[in-house]
């Protein structure tokens, strides 16, 4: 293997800070689009050669260029790209980009890693869809048929795979050292892995060794060495601090494994880079020994400081919260430099934590002016013409049940009961039915993924004018909308079930807390308020106990997570953090809801109609292992063996109801859970127990939802599957990214809460709480606190004077000399340290020394922990104790953050 190439070779890893892989031929508007042409053949040395110098660009680029659409043609393509590579003809540029290298380049040393395309798609155009001829609408009795496709789906393979194995082979070659002995030919194009059944078949996943190589995302730690996150099970690979140079956090990295210890610790090398986080920091501008210097915002995640220039303030002011650009690199020898490109606002003002929050994680939030045009282009009522060919169920009592606040309703429900069961009506805000493929609506809405809900402010992935107008299912005006249309039989379960489009008029906008008070008090004063709507939620109430008594035969995972709302003055300051309390109505639209979307994934999962599913898979065998030992000091057994199903963790919530840890049990259950996707492949929902699922019901505020409305759609039209407007390949990426902008949502949503937790409690420093261990690490305790909802910091050099060791097995401190233990669910009383707004962070520490004794005591000999545990001291005496770390609240941990159904 060749010589790793010298630190300046890492300063400028470029990538792409946007990727849009779904973004090909394939998806334009219908007037657009254009016929299909015949391949030109493989193209010779010197057109490739002549392309690249006009145009870099990626594999599927040329592919597309050249109009390859053979698999062999694409093969011989990218043969030829790797002979180029090897004579050092043809590099990537910094954005991943294919270019040819410069004569006095050539030859040259390896140049430096550099990113590779993220995703690669076939380029080939569709033809425009075919129109129909709209007939008038239709009366709403509607004839319920069983509609379960039993085909199987069409596997993934052919270009896509050769395309990912040829960028592989590409970066491997061009970005990173190569190999002693390097293939002559490209490699074969793996097949691949047979569909599982219901997302239940384990994945047994070997361990790595040395020369192995990973991918995943970079965490940059302050002293200069970092992690890479690796995608899917396993452990981080750390990476020290001179493969750190020119990486950030958030960058997405290919890594090889260098070292593995007997721990199991990974230590690993930079090959190349994927993709690049936004090259920018979000911070305040200060003024220091005559030089300005932004600190970013997020210190975990850019620790570092940026010198501005005075030509490069552009207007901002000492103490302001300030965007900058990013000149230079973190690692490189120059001192890190940036350019203002944005003032933020005042530093402490009024929802500037949002406005951080936006900036940080690249929200897009302000629409761009002709999306804004389109939208209101359709003006605020349903057209006379657009309903035309649609079932007419504006005198069907259907109704939407939601929460107070809401603004945008996209589901209503209607339930009666008929012969034999029930007949369950969901319709949803038909979307599509505006938002067309292509069209600036649907860039925006692709680029945004999803609404972003913070507290007292939304940032919708539609604008207004849809969101909360036309697409919304306000009560008393007409909305277009799908509808599924379901039989059930007394168990619940769901024995027919058709997809139409139709027209419809709410009857009534209910909450959940008006709705379960009716339901609870049928002859109370707001049932009579309602009494034409109260016979029809009696009926919505006896079909959810039926399909919820269905879900329990199957046994699905029923958590009772804590969920919690601010409440704010007038200033916009935080009042209180409430509890919310979960209704029967709750319950009632979840159901509703649940079995929609398990229609909606039957419906197009054995037809070749490209969609996307929601897919939950087992967990980690190891995270298992560990709950194991957990709940067995609880006196609570996991059962199923080493491949428990969902119903085993079913038994376990049920077990724990009514005790006083039930909240700490459900959570070290959702930390065990893994995190949920989207995939075109229908690899079903571990959790609720399904074979089937995907997300139907929100398509006004998730994407994947308006996705799979047009392909229900497609289908209802009879049209052909290669008709479709996206391909395999493309919805393979848009799953990928869907997936992405769930996860930066959350992220910036936890950002938001744990900054007004941490300004909550800034008037708070010195005053003593009651609190419960809610999570024990090697460096402290997380202690929630009583009452509060919030959680800090107990460093573990503040527990006392003795060292402290960690028992990951028992998760538990154990005290080397004493033998007392701090673990989870122990009652501990604490006090506020010290609060750090910027880093999010909440020190605590033990409010006495008869706290920090007040540990649950271990016999001699126990005391140990098992191999890989972490041993502390404390400081010694006349040095106070620094609590480090940061704060920490359940729902905002990476591994125990909510997993989404």
């Amino acid at each position: 293997m060749k010589k790793r190439t010298s630190s300046s070779s890492h300063q400028n890893r470029g990538g792409t800070p946007y990727d849009e892989p779904w973004k090909t031929a394939d998806v334009v508007p219908a007037k657009a689009a254009t016929k299909p042409q015949a391949s030109a053949g493989v193209p010779s040395v010197e057109a490739v050669l002549a392309r690249l110098r006009q145009s870099p660009g990626s594999l599927d680029d040329l592919i597309g260029y050249f109009k390859l659409k053979k698999l062999p043609e694409q093969t011989a393509l990218e043969k030829r790209l790797l002979e180029l590579g090897r004579s050092g003809q043809v590099r990537l540029d910094r954005r991943g980009r294919l270019e040819t290298t410069p004569l006095d380049a050539v030859p040259a040393a390896k140049p430096a890693p550099m990113a590779k395309p993220a995703t690669l798609e076939t380029v080939a155009a569709k033809p425009a869809h075919a129109t129909t001829p709209k007939a008038p609408p239709v009366e709403a009795k509607v004839t319920l048929v069983v509609d379960v496709p039993t085909a199987p789906a069409k596997p993934q393979g052919g270009v896509l795979a050769a395309a990912k194995n040829a960028a592989q082979s590409l970066s491997r070659l061009i970005s990173g050292p190569p190999a002693v002995a390097t293939p002559s030919l490209p490699p074969a194009v793996k097949p691949m892995p047979a569909k599982r059944s219901a997302g239940l078949t384990p994945v047994v996943s070997p361990a790595p060794a040395v020369g192995d190589e990973l991918s995943g995302k970079v965490s940059a730690h302050r002293d200069g060495f970092g992690f890479v996150v690796v995608e899917g099970p396993g452990e981080d690979v750390f990476l020290p601090a001179r493969e750190m140079r020119g990486l950030m956090t958030g960058d997405r990295v290919r890594v090889r494994i260098t070292n593995v210890e007997a721990s199991g610790r990974l230590s690993g090398e930079f090959v190349a880079m994927l993709s690049t986080a936004p090259r920018f920091v979000v911070g305040r501008l200060r003024r220091e020994a005559g030089r300005w210097l932004v600190t970013p915002d997020n210190q975990k995640a850019q620790p570092f400081e940026l010198s501005i220039a005075n030509a490069d303030l552009g207007g901002a002011k000492d103490g302001q919260v300030v965007r900058a650009e990013m000149l230079s690199l973190p690692g490189s020898r120059n001192p890190m430099t940036g350019r203002i490109t944005e003032i933020v606002g005042e530093h402490l003002a009024p929802g500037l934590e949002i406005e951080i929050a936006l900036r940080r994680h690249d929200l897009p939030h302000e629409f761009p002016p002709e999306v804004e045009a389109e939208a209101e282009a359709f003006g605020p009522e349903v057209r006379a013409a657009d309903t035309e060919g649609r079932v007419d169920l504006r005198k069907l009592p259907l109704m939407t049940i939601d929460g107070i606040d809401a603004r945008d309703f996209d589901d209503a429900v209607y339930a009666e009961k008929v012969r034999g069961g029930y007949r369950l009506v969901v319709a949803i805000a038909d979307v599509s039915a505006y938002v067309e493929p292509g069209s600036p609506l649907d860039e925006e809405a692709t680029k945004r993924g999803t609404s972003v809900y913070f507290p007292r402010r939304v940032i919708p992935m539609l604008p207004e004018a849809l969101s909360n107008g036309l697409c919304s299912l306000n009560p008393n005006v007409d909305r277009l909308c799908l509808v599924c249309d379901m039989k059930l039989d007394k168990d619940g379960e769901v024995s027919a079930a058709k997809f139409y489009e139709g027209v419809m008029r709410s009857q009534a906008r209910l909450i959940y807390e008006d709705v379960s008070t009716m339901l609870a008090e049928p002859k109370g004063e707001l049932a009579r308020a309602n009494a034409r709507l109260l016979p029809h939620l009696q009926d919505l109430d006896a079909a959810f106990t039926a399909l919820f008594a269905a879900r329990q035969r199957r046994g699905a995972i029923d958590f009772e997570g804590q969920e919690t709302k601010f409440e704010f003055t007038e200033d916009r300051k935080i009042a209180r953090i409430v509890p919310v309390q979960r209704t029967r109505a709750h319950r009632l639209i979840e159901e509703c809801m649940i079995a929609a979307n398990i229609e909606a994934a039957k419906f197009v999962s054995g037809r070749e109609t490209p969609a996307l599913h929601r897919v939950h898979e087992r967990p980690d065998p190891q995270r298992v292992l560990v709950l194991k030992d957990f709940l067995a000091g609880r006196a609570l057994t996991l059962g199923g063996g080493e491949e428990p199903q969902a119903k085993d963790f079913a038994a376990v919530t049920e077990a724990a109801r009514g005790r006083p840890d039930t909240g700490l049990i459900h959570m070290m259950i959702l930390r065990t859970m893994a995190q949920a996707r989207y995939s075109p492949e229908p690899l079903g929902h571990y959790g609720l127990a399904l074979e089937h699922y995907a997300h139907f019901t929100s398509p006004i505020r998730r994407y994947p939802d308006l996705l799979l409305h047009r392909a229900v759609k497609h289908i209802l039209k009879r049209r052909k599957p290669k008709s479709f407007s996206y391909s395999h390949e493309q919805m393979e990426a848009l799953g990928l990214h869907c997936s992405m902008t769930e996860r930066r949502a959350d992220e910036a949503t936890r950002d938001v809460s744990s900054w007004l937790k941490c300004e909550f409690m800034s008037h708070r420093v010195g005053d003593t709480f009651e609190g419960v261990v809610s999570a024990v690490t090697a460096f402290g305790l997380f202690v929630d606190l009583s009452g509060l909802y919030i959680d800090g910091l107990v460093h573990i050099s503040t527990l006392g004077e003795e060292a402290y060791q960690f028992d990951p097995k028992a998760q538990r401190l154990v005290g080397r000399r004493s033998g007392h233990a701090y673990s989870l669910g122990q009652p501990i009383r604490v006090q506020v340290a010290r609060v750090n707004l910027e880093e999010r962070k909440i020190d605590l520490v033990p409010a006495s020394p008869a706290s920090a004794r007040s540990s649950e005591p271990v016999q001699r000999g126990r005391a140990h922990s098992s191999p890989g545990s972490t041993a502390h001291r404390t400081p010694a005496k006349g040095h106070p104790p620094k609590p480090q770390g940061t704060s920490r609240n359940p729902s905002n941990s990476r591994r125990s953050s909510k997993k989404r159904r």
